[in-house]
């Protein structure tokens, strides 16, 4: 494995740990504000960071381009069925079979990287894949004896995630990585308040109640800079370097970072069957990395990952 493949590796781990380790904040911030009326405060505070970057770099104009402004809208349509379908699971199943089902994007993207991007994962890729699954379940040792309607949104919010980082390797390369994720963040900011403004007491947030809250101004300070802003722009800019199945191994490890944050800061003991499970996760996303650094399309040629251009 080459030094940028660790370096990418490396980073995309920890814009995994960032998203698990800040699930708790999000938990609490919902608990006060209407689900889309805080996506909309998030990405609308990260739009305002991103837009404000690209404009002190004098770069705000290539996000209007034509290699940009479609695929980044385009993206963002899949980064907002992610979101918008997670959210809705939730008020109709658990947070344990929610995020099970979401998790099943690992083994979603392998399939839909041969069809996309005509890329054959390795046989060793697909026991990685196997081990995650395994391992997400063991985390949410969730009951299927019944499946309502909130696991199907579920299964829609991964085909959602999945299809945004499978897609992010196909235009990441042709764009810049800031541009490209600000056009996204400010498509899922506009479509969270439209949603908000439908379907939730958008009245509510006129009321000073739920800002007199320190946790909602946290979790939207804390997600908007790090869980928004450094980890897409890091996420398109480190996944030029490396394959869309490993990416979605490495993002695996999201919920066990998740437990892990419960454990540390909420005293939510873990179970044998959820350090297990968060091992086999680990065990798999070290087994995607043994082969080597290329990977096989369709036709059985060996093809490697694009250089990234500058951000």
């Amino acid at each position: 494995m080459s030094a940028r493949q660790i370096r990418a590796d490396a980073a995309l781990l920890s814009i995994a740990f960032v998203w698990g380790a800040t699930f708790v904040l999000v938990q609490g911030a919902i608990d006060t504000l209407p689900p889309f009326a805080f996506l909309a405060f998030r990405f609308g505070l990260a739009s305002i960071l991103l837009w404000g970057f690209l404009c002190w770099r004098g770069k705000h104009r290539q996000a209007f381009a034509k290699q940009t402004l479609r695929p980044g809208i385009f993206l963002g349509l899949w980064l907002l069925m992610g979101f918008s379908f997670q959210t809705l699971s939730l008020l109709y199943t658990t947070s344990g079979k929610s995020g099970f089902l979401t998790g099943l994007s690992v083994a979603m993207i392998p399939i839909l990287s041969f069809f996309i991007l005509g890329l054959r994962p390795r046989p060793n890729a697909w026991a990685g894949v196997a081990l995650s699954v395994m391992g997400l379940y063991l985390l949410a040792l969730a009951d299927f004896s019944r499946i309502n309607q909130g696991d199907l949104l579920a299964m829609l919010c991964a085909v959602g995630f999945g299809l945004q980082v499978v897609y992010t390797s196909k235009y990441a390369p042709r764009a810049g990585a800031l541009p490209l994720v600000t056009v996204q963040v400010t498509l899922v900011t506009v479509a969270s308040l439209v949603l908000s403004f439908l379907f939730e007491p958008w009245n509510l947030l006129l009321r000073k109640h739920p800002w007199a809250e320190p946790g909602v101004w946290m979790a939207v300070l804390v997600t908007a800079l790090f869980a928004t802003v450094l980890a897409y722009v890091g996420q398109t800019y480190f996944q030029r370097e490396t394959s869309p199945n490993r990416v979605a191994l490495i993002f695996a490890m999201e919920p066990v970072f998740a437990a892990l944050t419960d454990y540390v800061w909420l005293g939510v003991s873990m179970t044998g069957w959820g350090l297990t499970g968060g091992a086999l996760i680990f065990v798999g996303m070290i087994l995607s990395e043994l082969p080597g650094k290329h990977l096989i399309n369709r036709k059985g040629e060996s093809t490697c990952v694009q250089k990234p251009s500058e951000y």
